[in-house]
């Protein structure tokens, strides 16, 4: 990392839901805090479910967000990388993102370096013991057959669909009425329980950095790693900051 620069962390978007009006107002506030980021960023993370839904068909992409992949696409042609850790909502991303707006995309979780500070960074989902339903549908979402087999629906019937479902959805509810996610006994996450397993194992990480919770989580693990939950861009507006020293959690006004 150059002096002066920073790197952002985020995560939990879902662009779409509860309705177009409505995500659209949260759209512009990201770009508002991209364009922030931008002046003095080395990197951004984003750290997954970016979209609600995301299905990359061959030469068809999911309508809309036009401000944002923008943004995105400004910022990475100035020379600053952004980078897409998958979720559960975007896990259709293929290389339409990578191609066209310039984001490197990582499929697992995986061990970064910086400033000699370690950096172990996912979206969480299906990390961490139980959640075995979500890990069986994970596997049959990642299965390039069932992938080909929903290529096949025309756009607008696999988008309905989706976004059908995503406009029901509790995230999307929570949306309408303003509300958040209880935090609960920190050390019962199934991310607080992965992260101290690691450890347990011999890992070492500085920093443990998860989205997928939706609950803006800081906590030391231990005396020398602390997990970071980035919370959500729905009801929270919360983000991460890595200086070169310090790594804090933030909220956007």
């Amino acid at each position: 990392m150059l002096p002066g620069k920073k790197i952002y962390f985020a995560s939990d978007f879902h662009l779409g839901i509860p309705d177009h009006n409505s995500s659209l107002v949260r759209e512009k506030k990201i770009v508002d805090w991209l364009c922030e980021c931008q002046h003095d960023a080395d990197e951004i993370y984003l750290m997954g479910d970016i979209f609600d839904f995301w299905f990359e068909y061959r030469n068809v992409v999911p309508k809309g967000y036009v401000r944002l992949l923008g943004k995105i696409a400004e910022i990475t042609d100035s020379g600053i990388p952004v980078h897409l850790f998958k979720g559960n909502h975007d896990i259709w991303a293929f290389d339409y993102l990578q191609k066209e707006i310039g984001i490197t995309v990582h499929r697992e979780a995986e061990f970064r370096h910086f400033n000699g500070k370690t950096f172990y960074l996912g979206h969480g989902d299906g990390l961490g013991p139980g959640d075995s339903g979500y890990k069986f549908l994970k596997k049959i979402f990642e299965n390039r057959f069932n992938q080909w087999l929903f290529r096949w629906l025309h756009p607008d019937i696999g988008a309905r669909i989706a976004l059908y479902f995503s406009g029901k959805s509790r995230y999307a509810n929570m949306v309408r009425e303003g509300k958040k996610e209880n935090q609960n006994n920190i050390k019962n996450e199934m991310l607080y329980k992965y992260s101290q397993g690691l450890l347990d194992e011999g890992m070492h990480a500085d920093y443990f950095v998860f989205g997928h919770r939706h609950l803006p989580t800081e906590v030391k693990l231990n005396d020398n790693s602390i997990l970071i939950i980035l919370g959500d861009w729905l009801t929270n507006f919360t983000y991460a900051e890595f200086d070169g020293q310090q790594m804090k959690l933030k909220y956007y006004n």
